[in-house]
């Protein structure tokens, strides 16, 4: 799911502009951090990316990113965790489906100690309704250190597709 963020500088997608990448570079160190705080809310994993800058790619830039998300540090990580919300339901589901999804979710905060987190890009929305409470069920019958493990990778990846929507031409804009 693809989350706005704010203070790179530059129209995005208008021709001739700077590209996402470019932008991304020249930002001012506080807005680029902002910006990516949308992507993932841990300051280190911000700070880190942003230290490393300029980036020569996009690849370059996705691939420190993940370095940083693998070596957060346990806190860092929980916190991050801590401030993501459940992929929501399409407006037109029926109330079942949010019921089931509530129940899965209480479920696994109970267990886990913080939300159940799944990356469900390029899912269709009917389609991430089912991989989320199919991801809560299989998930909750992990021990708590294998969860997590894979809570830190769906987290990583929730953060990839998020910055690669940044940067790209007709992804959010800057100063949404």
């Amino acid at each position: 799911m693809p989350v706005q963020s704010r203070g790179l500088p530059g129209a995005s997608g208008t021709p001739g502009a700077p590209s996402g990448l470019d932008r991304f570079n020249a930002a001012a160190a506080e807005d680029a951090e902002r910006a990516l705080l949308a992507c993932l809310h841990s300051r280190r994993w911000a700070a880190r990316v942003v230290a490393h800058r300029p980036y020569p790619d996009q690849e370059a830039l996705l691939a420190a990113a993940d370095e940083a998300a693998y070596d957060l540090p346990r806190a860092d990580r929980a916190a991050a965790l801590a401030a993501e919300a459940l992929p929501g339901l399409p407006a037109d589901a029926y109330s079942a489906a949010h019921t089931a999804l509530n129940a899965a979710n209480a479920a696994y905060e109970s267990r886990f100690g913080h939300p159940f987190v799944i990356c469900v890009d390029g899912l269709k929305p009917d389609e991430a309704l089912d991989r989320v409470l199919e991801g809560i069920r299989s998930r909750l019958a992990n021990d708590p250190e294998e969860e997590r493990l894979v809570a830190a990778e769906e987290l990583r990846r929730l953060a990839r597709g998020r910055l690669a929507a940044l940067l790209a031409p007709d992804g959010p804009p800057a100063d949404a």
